[in-house]
């Protein structure tokens, strides 16, 4: 394999992250100190991210999909992943943190209300407006021997930083020695603004929080929580990555993009997938040996009309049907059968 792989795509992690050459002139971020690392999980999402790992572990790319997920590493560029659904592209933003040792895959699932700032960051105004009147309303701080600090309005900035939380492309974009990896999936089904919206941020590799900025005078410093749920700090209102994101863009090809964008990105194409590559994501899923196990269910998801649509996730339902209903006598080899065909059926096809 090439030397110049940073990502090999062999399902081990390893330290090569750290040999990756500077970034382009272009594309060399200053952002400000470097933030801390994100501390320990929750025990919910650790068992989320031991799933996420798995599946990631088993991912094995094609030659096509490895070289162009180095090309957006060396060229600091989102990574624009189109194919059909189930065919693997949320599990590459896995299989590159888990690879690379990049932690936590910060995920962004884009619906039709999706705006630039719901990934950037929320502010809770109407929260702070009520804590401040509750304190307000309460007896004075001498009087009744509670400490200032209780009054929001007695803090930096209003107590503002408490309101704040940047969402997951915020998050990415922190200063941090190591890039942090974004999923924005499904981005196709955004409304028509929100790729537009995105130019500036991927280009400039930075935004500003407007309610702070108006601060900066005051509290220059402000500790806000991140998507990770750790505080961090925002100097003036503004962020600014050191470490450009590795961000992986997802699209189900439900509608085409406008051209800046796709000059902002490297655009790859994940195929349907063959027998090979739906054999391992059954053993990601189902354990060593399900793909031996279940290939006729995997033959049968694979055996289609030209122009007929299926999501792999049609065959993991037949699979875990046929793995908990326990069928195993020839009496019910044609109830598996029949319910196998229902499950697969296409999905361009209502009937």
């Amino acid at each position: 394999m090439s030397d110049w792989l940073i990502y090999r795509g062999a399902g081990a992690p390893h330290d090569g992250i750290e040999h990756l050459p500077p970034p382009p002139p272009w594309r060399d971020f200053d952002g400000g100190p470097l933030v801390a690392p994100p501390a320990a999980l929750d025990p919910s999402s650790e068992r989320r991210l031991g799933v996420q790992r798995r599946e990631a572990s088993h991912h094995r790319p094609g030659e096509t999909e490895r070289e162009l997920v180095n090309a957006a590493l060396y060229l600091r560029r989102p990574l624009l992943v189109t194919g059909a659904p189930g065919s693997g592209k949320s599990t590459l933003a896995h299989s590159v943190a888990y690879e690379l040792g990049l932690g936590r895959v910060l995920g962004w699932p884009v619906v039709s209300r999706s705006t630039l700032r719901d990934g950037l960051y929320d502010y809770d105004a109407i929260g702070r407006l009520q804590d401040l009147q509750i304190a307000r309303a309460t007896p004075a701080a001498a009087e009744s021997g509670t400490p200032a600090g209780t009054d929001p309005a007695d803090e930096p900035g209003g107590g503002i930083g408490r309101y704040i939380r940047l969402g997951p492309l915020g998050t990415a974009l922190l200063p941090s020695a190591r890039p942090r990896v974004l999923l924005v999936d499904e981005l196709d089904k955004s409304d028509i603004d929100l790729p537009n919206d995105l130019l500036n941020v991927l280009e400039e590799g930075e935004f500003r929080i407007p309610e702070l900025e108006r601060l900066s005078g005051s509290a220059p410093e402000v500790e806000v929580l991140s998507d990770d749920g750790a505080q961090v700090t925002v100097r003036d209102g503004r962020v600014r990555c050191r470490a450009f994101p590795f961000i992986v863009l997802t699209s189900n090809g439900e509608r085409d993009f406008p051209a800046p964008l796709l000059r902002r990105c490297i655009h790859l194409h994940i195929p349907v997938p063959d027998k090979e590559r739906l054999a391992a994501m059954v053993r990601a899923h189902f354990g060593e040996g399900a793909d031996g196990r279940y290939e006729a269910v995997i033959d049968r998801f694979l055996d289609r009309e030209p122009g007929d649509v299926r999501a792999v996730d049609q065959l993991f339902n037949a699979i875990h049907l046929t793995q908990k209903a326990g069928w195993t006598d020839e009496d019910e080899e044609e109830t598996r059968r029949r319910l196998t065909a229902e499950l697969m059926r296409p999905l361009d096809r209502t009937r």
